[in-house]
């Protein structure tokens, strides 16, 4: 293995720990991939994942239009809203203690194989972090990112399905890089990004509330990431 190779990889677990390093589940069918994967030598991302991560169409009751996402940030899981008493749920990664935040946004950009720029605020708690990495399989954006407007918060793939179901970012949504390609396709800009608290009535002794929750209305973005 090449020295670049082994940087490339080093610095791709070093980043996951930052941006971009459980309620009773509806009754779910399958839903098949509609995305190949970009890779298609990679190890299958579902395979590597608890089956309640696995993407798949599910029970929702919501008076959401379709279209619109949901983050159920206690459960990790990520709602795409088709309407009709369904949605289409994906296993996620989101911020570790003292990242969480809620709030209701919009999707105000889309890109394939991001570039990635931590935020001075990152660099100020990092300062070993690179200070841009191009977009490719080495990034830790992923495949694809979809910008939370008002924010610096992505909802982004990752490399590391290990990440999913887990509290690691400092504030980013991760899915895997076979299923933000699959939400990326559905998802228009425009379209409205719900993320629940972390702390609701119906949390498990387990899942206890994080200790600093950012949360904002619609006028006044977090300068935290």
């Amino acid at each position: 293995m090449s020295r670049k190779t082994l940087f490339a990889g080093s610095l791709t677990a070093l980043v996951a720990l930052s941006c971009a390093a459980a309620q009773a589940e509806p009754q779910s069918a399958s839903l098949a991939p509609q995305v190949a994967p970009a890779d298609q030598s990679a190890p299958d991302a579902d395979a590597q994942m608890a089956p309640r991560l696995q993407r798949q169409i599910v029970s929702y009751a919501s008076n959401e239009t379709p279209g619109t996402i949901v983050i159920d940030t206690p459960h990790t899981f990520l709602y795409y809203v088709l309407g009709d008493g369904k949605a289409i749920r994906y296993g996620i990664g989101v911020g570790r203690q003292g990242f969480t935040w809620s709030g209701t946004r919009q999707v105000v950009r889309k890109a394939e194989w991001p570039d990635w720029y931590p935020p001075p605020e990152m660099i100020a708690r990092q300062p070993y972090l690179p200070r841009m990495i191009g977009g490719g399989p080495g990034n830790p954006l992923g495949a694809r990112a979809m910008y939370i407007g008002g924010t610096e918060y992505r909802i982004h793939g990752t490399n590391d399905p290990s990440s999913i179901g887990k509290f690691m970012s400092s504030g980013c949504i991760r899915l895997t890089n076979e299923d933000v390609e699959d939400l990326y396709n559905r998802v228009q800009i425009g379209a409205k990004v719900i993320v629940l608290p972390m702390h609701t009535p119906t949390q498990t002794a387990q899942q206890k509330p994080q200790a600093r929750r950012m949360s904002w209305n619609i006028t006044q973005p977090s300068s935290l990431y």
